[in-house]
């Protein structure tokens, strides 16, 4: 359902946020531990720092971290910022002309899926999932 660039945008945030508070990670450090590339990875980062989800700094000892307010954001901002605010809102079949006034066959039963998910991401806080993460003992 989300982009390849969006799952690995979510689990650079989720990374950041398992950080210890004022530790900053550069790019090849992410990279290496959620194993994607360095480069692709990096326009990710700069796309959610221009956002405002993550902080960053430049130059010797710089690099990326979560700042308390980055951390309060939740899961549908990452997507929005990443594969945009209409990726819940496309046809499920594909259908460019299906509408609330035009709905295709599986419209009503998508949009009651869509409006579910949307809360749920809505409400995922970046730092309670790094916490669940972390308890849990998952690999991001």
């Amino acid at each position: 359902m989300f982009s390849k660039s969006c799952k690995y945008g979510i689990r650079a945030v989720l990374f950041l946020a398992s950080l210890e508070t004022g530790i900053r990670a550069g790019v090849k450090e992410i990279a290496t531990e959620l194993n994607v590339p360095a480069p692709f990875l990096a326009k990710i980062l700069q796309q959610l720092a221009k956002a405002g989800l993550i902080s960053s700094v430049k130059g010797p000892g710089g690099g990326f971290y979560l700042s308390p307010e980055n951390a309060d954001s939740n899961l549908s901002e990452i997507i929005n910022c990443i594969d945009g605010p209409d990726l819940l809102h496309a046809c499920v079949l594909g259908l460019p002309a299906c509408s609330h006034k035009h709905p295709c066959p599986l419209h009503v039963q998508a949009n009651a899926f869509r409006q579910g998910l949307k809360f749920q991401l809505e409400h995922q806080i970046i730092k309670d999932l790094a916490l669940s993460i972390k308890k849990e003992h998952l690999n991001l």
